[in-house]
């Protein structure tokens, strides 16, 4: 009779079979598959009764394959050894090659990449591969390990963990506090050149300059006056360039600040309820670079 796929015995009968086979012996194969001897026997009736035929003749406290046994022990023997290299190359799957990362195009060039020479310290046999995009990436199709989404969280399918939370703050060329007209309090913004953020992070609870200046007690009518930009980082760039006031997001603003070349001039942060996430399909998550750098970034995170 000609087998199919379907019709194959359990795969615990099979194994339990093999084991015993090895030992010739039902206690020393409980031992191996962390069973009782009785489980192992009733293992092997069942694959007994499946086969139509004996495996062993059972001699007091001995075992003897039978001929059936014999004929069918060295497949089953070498089919679990393929089995076994089948799934050793599956967790290998991924390591060769750069680790590739898909990451906005701001988040990346503002707060990862000033990073990533620490990681390379750590890691320096795992080379990375950074994919700036603000479309969320498509794991079965494209050929990424992992990403830095902002958002809500929860990606449906995927193993999300946060990172860093965000939080506004209006920022400034310190030039801008100094001169004939300096930048004080909010009022005084009404001289100056707001920056805009259009970025599309679809946000909900990040305020544009409209809702920031009512929530500051400031009269609001001409709040979408001056420059817009559809990355935060360009933003970042003319606000440091002296070119105006900006609404930044404090992550991506850190390094300016801490270098001098932005000044946060009232001092008022806002939350926001998105944050960063890494995110990555459950498959990948047992990678080891992709460990690696998933630990690194909780850790730059902490």
């Amino acid at each position: 009779m000609r087998r199919t796929i379907n019709r194959l015995p359990p795969l615990n009968s099979l194994r339990a079979f093999v084991v015993a086979a090895k030992h010739l012996s039902f206690s020393k194969a409980a031992n191996e598959l962390n069973v009782t001897p009785a489980a192992v026997s009733q293992q092997i009736k069942q694959l007994e009764d499946h086969l139509g035929c004996p495996l062993f003749r059972r001699g007091g406290r001995t075992l003897i394959l039978t001929d059936e046994g014999q004929a069918c022990l060295p497949g089953l023997v070498e089919g679990f050894e393929s089995l076994l290299a089948a799934l050793a190359e599956l967790d290998t799957a991924g390591e060769s090659g750069p680790l590739t990362v898909s990451v906005a195009p701001s988040f990346a060039s503002k707060w990862l990449v000033p990073r990533l020479d620490d990681f390379r310290v750590h890691h320096p046999d795992i080379d990375v591969r950074i994919t700036a995009t603000m479309h969320l990436v498509d794991f079965d199709a494209d050929d990424v390990d992992c990403a830095i989404r902002y958002g809500a969280g929860g990606y449906p399918g995927l193993i999300s963990e946060k990172l860093l939370d965000e939080s506004v703050v209006p920022v400034c060329a310190p030039s801008l506090l100094a001169g004939a007209a300096p930048l004080r309090v909010p009022a005084d913004l009404a001289r100056y050149t707001l920056l805009h953020d259009d970025s599309p992070d679809q946000d909900p609870s990040c305020p544009d300059w409209r809702m920031w200046l009512r929530a500051a007690g400031v009269d609001a009518a001409e709040s979408g006056r001056g420059l817009r930009f559809n990355q935060s980082s360009l933003v970042l760039e003319a606000a440091a360039g002296g070119h105006g006031v900006a609404l930044a997001k404090t992550r991506l603003a850190a390094e300016d600040l801490r270098a001098g070349k932005l000044v946060s001039p009232f001092g008022v942060e806002t939350p926001l309820a998105f944050a960063y996430f890494f995110v990555c399909p459950p498959r990948r998550r047992a990678s080891r670079k992709v460990a690696a750098f998933r630990d690194w970034m909780a850790a730059q995170s902490g």
